[in-house]
């Protein structure tokens, strides 16, 4: 275990490409493009890629394999998330003026609020490594899953419980998260793409290595 090096939160030896554990899996790392709530690549993200700790992978290698038998493939949002980007998130929110993606994020919302109502936490699970943003494309139409609100929609409606959706928007999110739970992850009450691993290796450790290849080459 990586907790007894002398700088735990630099060491990426337990983390692997999530793409070599899952080779089906679609990825579309939105904090490496500009198509996020900031508008901007989020620090930390040096390559549009997916790293998880080995024991994310091995659960979401499960998880995807149900899911393929359903007719599902993954489609990962982020994965393992840099503590210098939620740094990045904060630094954003408290000095920054720019709302250019308001309409697209949080349309109804102040940015100041996006902490206050626990959109965006100063200090991330995704940070330790075990935590994923995912949503389901149907196999048949390559399309994705209509889940009633878009990933990073920062409204009631990404709610997992919400009920002012459809039943099919509402079926299809209680699928993803059957999937998840029984894949071993847990997940939370205010976005329905959002599942941490039950017992994830390192519930203390917030990692700062960037996302990208070298990062896993050590």
């Amino acid at each position: 275990m990586t907790l007894n090096k002398r700088i735990p939160e630099l060491d990426s030896s337990d983390f692997v490409l999530l793409s070599d554990y899952v080779p089906g899996i679609i990825q579309e790392i939105r904090y490496f493009s500009t198509y996020n709530f900031v508008g901007d690549r989020i620090d930390g993200y040096e390559e549009p890629i997916a790293l998880v700790t080995k024991e994310a992978a091995r659960a979401l290698k499960e998880v995807a394999n149900l899911a393929n038998v359903q007719g599902y493939r993954l489609k990962i949002f982020d994965a393992y998330r840099p503590a210098k980007a939620v740094k990045h998130f904060v630094l954003w929110e408290i000095e920054d003026l720019d709302q250019r993606m308001k309409l697209f994020f949080y349309p109804d919302l102040n940015k100041h609020d996006l902490f206050n109502k626990g959109y965006i936490a100063s200090k991330s699970t995704h940070s330790r490594g075990s935590t994923v943003d995912l949503t389901l494309v149907d196999m048949n139409t390559g399309k994705e899953l209509d889940m009633g609100s878009p990933f990073d929609f920062f409204d009631e409606v990404s709610h997992p419980d919400y009920k002012g959706i459809t039943d099919e928007q509402y079926d299809n999110r209680m699928i993803l998260q059957k999937l998840m739970v029984d894949g071993g992850f847990e997940p939370i009450d205010t976005e329905w793409w959002h599942f941490t691993l039950k017992n994830e290796p390192y519930p203390e450790t917030y990692f700062e290595f960037p996302v990208s290849m070298d990062s896993i080459r050590k």
